[in-house]
């Protein structure tokens, strides 16, 4: 056997035992990625807001961090292409979920991992959480005392664009009717008042 056999079965870059080896490798990843999703101050569970929601399973203090966001960090470019992929199902399905968080500039993390139960956090106009960026990680903290069995929500921050395909239902007294981040809710009550003239 010639050496160029011998290279390719030796792991570095091809043959079965190097697939073997990357596949496990990845297996890791995936395994350490999932025991980063657990949180031991929540869990999810049906929501009265929307489908499923993420729920204290003890008392949380403020600014605790809760839960770490994760999943697979994309460019922008496939963002989007994802993004509009999941808005053409939605009009065929009614699904609508969009597990998409920008991380910065450059990337965004598509959360959409059966086992990132951070997805799962709901918008509420007057949320408990909120998301903070470190490094190259998202996590949620709480901003007051969260008590056991409550709801843990967060502000989506979405624009005012297409604020129509995204009624709020979380029916706190601060509830604007529609999900978009309180910078634009002055925008969206003059809106509001203008289509009611």
């Amino acid at each position: 056997m010639g050496k160029s056999a011998k290279n390719k079965d030796s792991g570095h870059g091809g043959g079965a035992k190097g697939n073997l080896k990357e596949r496990a490798r990845k297996r890791r990843q995936l395994e350490q990625l999932k025991e980063r999703a657990k949180s031991e101050y929540c869990e999810a569970r049906s929501s009265e807001i929307h489908g499923t929601g993420v729920y204290a399973i003890k008392d949380i203090p403020v600014g605790k961090k809760i839960i770490e966001y994760l999943g697979e960090r994309i460019d922008k470019e496939e963002s989007e292409r994802r993004a509009n992929a999941q808005m053409e199902l939605a009009e065929k399905t009614g699904d609508a979920a969009v597990y998409i968080f920008t991380l910065n500039k450059k990337w965004d993390i598509d959360g959409n991992m059966p086992w990132n139960t951070a997805r799962l956090l709901n918008h509420s106009c007057a949320p408990n959480c909120e998301a903070w960026i470190e490094e190259k990680q998202i996590f949620l903290y709480s901003l007051r005392d969260i008590a056991d069995g409550e709801e843990l929500t967060f502000d989506y921050g979405f624009d005012i664009e297409n604020y129509e395909d995204h009624p709020c239902l979380c029916g706190s007294a601060e509830c604007v009717g529609y999900i978009v981040g309180r910078d634009f809710w002055k925008e969206l009550a003059e809106r509001l008042a203008k289509k009611k003239s």
